[in-house]
């Protein structure tokens, strides 16, 4: 266990992993989202920049709650996020599922085509420990 200072408030606290933001910080960003995710079902026109007034939430932190699949956008919201390869607009996640089949065939294909590596068979002078005698 360590002792960082929390990137949102400053104040030091025992960090063991994942972000680098106290426990006090969390509960205050969770909480937000609860406040954008109700908004945004309750807006479902909205824009992007008017749900970060309108919740004190930053464009960015709003987008990485998308990426991170925590906020879905419905299909007839005008409002989404672009792919990280193609940059076609997309409602949730990171890659349109056009992106997303293309990466998995490639991830399949160079599974497929690992060569095989036999193991190798011991041979007389196998690497042992030796004594030498005087």
């Amino acid at each position: 266990m360590e002792v960082k200072n929390c990137k949102e408030c400053g104040r030091l606290f025992n960090w063991m992993n994942g972000p680098k933001i106290c426990p006090s910080c969390v509960r205050k960003t969770e909480d937000k989202f609860q406040e954008v995710k109700e908004y945004i079902r309750n807006n479902k026109n909205a824009s992007l920049e008017q749900i970060s007034e309108d919740n004190e939430v930053s464009v960015k932190q709003i987008k990485q709650w998308v990426r991170e699949e925590r906020l879905v956008f419905a299909e007839d919201s005008p409002v989404g996020i672009d792919c990280e390869i193609c940059g076609k607009m997309i409602r949730s996640g990171k890659y349109c599922n056009e992106c997303k089949d293309k990466v998995q065939n490639n991830l399949a294909t160079g599974i497929k085509e690992q060569p095989k590596i036999e193991p190798k068979k011991p041979t007389k002078d196998s690497p042992r420990m030796r004594f030498l005698d005087k």
